[in-house]
């Protein structure tokens, strides 16, 4: 799996402009102060034309080459920072996709076997204690006890909607309009993936011409999101075509320069948000999880749940052992002594 600041090191950074998928190039520094592409007095020789040559009725002289507008580099450098921002984007919505599938896997397949290791430990604190009789061992024993008890009259409150482990799936589908259908791994197909970023790229918020049109993205790419965290190729499959079926977004028209360098500032800004979300998923609990088995995160459920097991059954050991033991009260035949 790559994370999002590996894939945004593949595309150009934000604010930087960056050669157009066309062909086109961003002029160098030597051409902006010579012209910015304006035709070169002369002959192409590297000598001034003479004031003889200039007086000749000589139609030899390449025809007038427009000017380019003066916004002209700036909306390059825009478009350029817009496309930059979008895949960065994507690579971001993509991991988080996959360590919430992580996540709620993880709680699914493993949270039992958490839940039995807890039980253990309290059992086993538990018989010490009434084996020792010290007090902090009660003090400790009383501690893990508390920790696999339920929080106390969750689940009666909210009338079977969530308990002290956050909502029930049912209630959340309720709450989210959406069906009930875990995912069945972490990474969606490739199928999957390939429709979610050519969608996400075409209907992007961001190449919104106005408000209204934003909204409309925003709706649409909340639907593809659900869709892709689903894995449901079928249903992106539909929604391109839906997408296909729409209007063309309208080409940007020239802009104040003004606006362009306003419009820079809020992609960078933007840029660093999107940093630091990457960073906190990357550095949080299941992000750091998935970045041990990149290439294969639903192989890495399995061996952490054959990990768990192991340790339940050392605890069960530990556990019987400790029961089998006789009480310091007690004499070596289980007798209790004088």
């Amino acid at each position: 799996m790559t994370t999002p600041e590996a894939e945004q090191s593949q595309s150009a950074p934000v604010g930087e402009p960056v050669p157009e998928q066309t062909g086109a190039e961003v002029p160098s520094a030597a051409g902006a102060a010579a012209g910015d592409g304006s035709v070169s007095e002369g002959t192409g020789s590297g000598t001034a034309a003479s004031p003889e040559a200039d007086a000749r009725p000589d139609d030899s002289h390449p025809a007038d080459v427009a000017a380019p507008r003066p916004e002209e580099r700036l909306e390059r450098a825009v478009r350029a920072a817009e496309q930059a921002l979008i895949e960065y984007e994507i690579a971001v919505d993509t991991f988080r996709i996959e360590v919430e599938n992580f996540s709620r896997l993880h709680h699914q397949k493993l949270g039992p076997m958490y839940t039995r290791l807890d039980e253990l430990d309290a059992r086993i604190a538990e018989a010490l204690a009434a084996r020792t009789g010290n007090p902090e061992d009660i003090r400790k024993a009383d501690e893990a006890r508390a920790r696999v008890m339920p929080m106390p009259a969750v689940e009666e409150l909210f009338h079977g909607w969530m308990d002290g482990d956050g909502l029930f799936p049912e209630a959340a589908a309720m709450l989210t309009d959406q069906p009930v259908r875990p995912p069945q791994r972490v990474r969606p197909s490739e199928e999957a993936r390939k429709l979610y970023r050519e969608l996400a790229r075409k209907a992007h918020p961001d190449l919104a011409q106005d408000e209204d049109e934003r909204k409309v993205r925003e709706e649409f790419i909340t639907r593809v999101n659900a869709a892709y965290s689903r894995g449901d190729a079928p249903l992106l499959r539909e929604l391109a075509e839906e997408w296909a079926a729409g209007p063309a977004p309208a080409e940007r028209g020239p802009s104040p320069s003004e606006e362009l360098y306003a419009r820079l500032e809020w992609l960078a800004q933007r840029k660093e948000l999107l940093t630091l979300v990457a960073r906190e998923l990357e550095e949080g609990a299941i992000g750091s999880m998935l970045r041990i088995a990149p290439d294969d995160p639903d192989r890495l459920l399995d061996e952490i749940a054959d990990q768990l097991l192991a340790q339940v059954a050392e605890r069960e050991t530990a556990l019987a052992d400790l029961l089998a033991q006789p009480h310091a009260s007690e004499g070596p035949s289980g007798s209790v002594g004088p």
